[in-house]
């Protein structure tokens, strides 16, 4: 008996957003690990802290080629090798004897990564309905989070004993689930836009592709302009916080324990301050409700910013007094102390109810960023413009995570740990405001420029499909 139509789509749907909570915890365990993979490769944090300006500078990158090739092409085998490509340079990572090999091979690491961020957001947009557009990539970017999360976590916990243990089980789920992708079907480009209906139902296709001269169109629009230059000081804002898993081991440190037990407890601990992570579901589905209003998705994203940044800057002073943890003892035992510090201890209840708060502010500006630029783009040039944006945020990221590496170091001979990573952190949510002021500028364009792609895609399919 075959499957029903919805049952493959929600099956290619959980495939890819599985495969997109992968490649970001392939890029997630790292930082975490700063401080042991640079004591067993004999190199210092700020040259991990390097690693990971250029991986993601190069995921960026490749994001722009898989993003444009996917415009053009099927973007299913693209996606499928792009998958091995990271999964193979993973277990080359764990190989690594020497600094110089552990960059090389994530770079490569990279290449394969930034695939599934252009290419999987296009397919994502043609399997989800227009008009739940935020509720789906809500759940795309939850499943980012999580993956990150679980990278992390993986990182704090059996990266602890071995920093190679994370990189063989996350390249081990890639494997398994690049290898369901094959039973997956591609989604017919478009298909997700009411306007387009009547030719998928007279059984056609839509065939329009992009092409070099469009590029020079998507970035002459405003609406991606301004789109393009809020993920860029987003970025320079957040991207820092690849350093929260240091400050938080910083902080368990500072109660007198080793680097190991507070490698472990400051992970688990972030893992659980980042479950407002969560709420970015009823995000992009508050998106979905507050843009019949045309500007909605735009004032929800930048109210998220505004409430969430002063949060941070508090977040980064509050310390981990009075943790009780017994050092030396099993995994097991860490976990339920630190569960046990979550509803005992004051200080990381506090830490918990600010955390919860900012980043669930904070969770409403990617699923209705991502709804916003999906809107105001034809079908064949999404997996261009999310590699571009790719590249945009790359530079803030790389920018941010330079800048911070190089901040926590200047404040070292000034202020003791962890207050120099307080301190540095907190600074960086100063640069939330020209976000907020490109999603100002932002709301006198978006309405009209989504009205002029749903008049294209209008004309397009009465071309196909013309009145009787």
């Amino acid at each position: 008996m075959p499957l029903k139509p919805s049952i493959k789509r929600f099956f290619a749907f959980t495939v890819f957003i599985v495969l997109a909570s992968l490649d970001n915890a392939a890029a997630g365990v790292l930082p975490p690990l700063y401080a042991i993979i640079a004591r067993d490769l004999q190199a210092s944090d700020a040259a991990l802290g390097s690693v990971t300006a250029v991986y993601i500078l190069i995921v960026a990158i490749a994001a722009v080629f898989w993003g444009y090739r996917g415009d053009q092409k099927s973007r299913k085998p693209l996606l499928f090798w792009g998958t091995l490509v990271w999964v193979g340079a993973m277990l080359l990572t764990s190989l690594a004897q020497s600094f110089t090999h552990f960059l090389l091979f994530q770079m490569v690491t990279a290449v394969g990564v930034g695939g599934i961020s252009s290419l999987g957001f296009s397919v994502v947009s043609d399997l989800v309905p227009a008009h739940r557009r935020g509720l789906a990539l809500s759940l795309w970017s939850v499943s980012q989070g999580i993956g990150a999360s679980l990278g992390a976590l993986l990182a704090g916990t059996v990266g602890a004993s071995d920093w190679r243990y994370p990189f063989w089980i996350i390249a081990g789920f890639g494997l398994l689930f690049a290898i369901l992708f094959l039973f997956t079907r591609e989604p017919l480009r478009g298909h997700a836009e009411p306007e387009l209906k009547p030719v998928f139902a007279q059984g056609k296709t839509y065939d329009y592709r992009i092409s070099r001269a469009d590029i020079a169109l998507i970035l002459r629009q405003n609406s991606n302009r301004w789109l393009l230059w809020q993920s860029f000081f987003y970025s320079l804002a957040y991207g820092s916080t690849v350093w929260i898993p240091r400050w938080a081991v910083a902080r368990v440190q500072a109660e007198g324990y080793t680097l190991e037990t507070a490698t472990i407890v400051g992970n688990l601990i972030i893992a659980v301050l980042s479950l407002g992570g969560f709420t970015a579901v009823l995000s992009g589905h508050l998106g979905d409700r507050w843009q019949q209003s045309g500007r909605g998705r735009t004032r929800l994203a930048a109210l998220g910013l505004l409430v969430s940044a002063p949060l941070y800057a508090w977040l980064y002073f509050i310390p981990f007094r009075n943790l009780v943890l017994p050092e030396g003892d099993s995994f097991l035992q860490l976990v339920t102390a630190v569960l046990l510090a979550f509803v005992s201890n004051g200080w990381v209840i506090l830490a918990f109810v600010v955390a919860f708060t900012a980043v669930t502010f904070q969770s409403a500006d990617p699923p209705n960023w991502s709804a916003m630029i999906t809107d105001v783009n034809l079908p064949e040039h999404r997996g261009t413009i999310i590699g571009i944006s790719r590249l945009f945020r790359a530079v803030g990221n790389a920018i941010s995570v330079w800048l911070a590496g190089w901040l926590f170091a200047s404040l070292t001979g000034r202020l003791p740990e962890p207050d120099n990573y307080a301190v540095g952190l907190a600074l960086f949510q100063i640069l939330v405001l020209p976000a907020l002021l490109c999603y100002l500028i932002l709301q006198k364009h978006i309405e009209s420029d989504r009205q002029h792609v749903i008049q294209q895609l209008t004309i397009r399919a009465q071309e196909q499909n013309p009145p009787l």
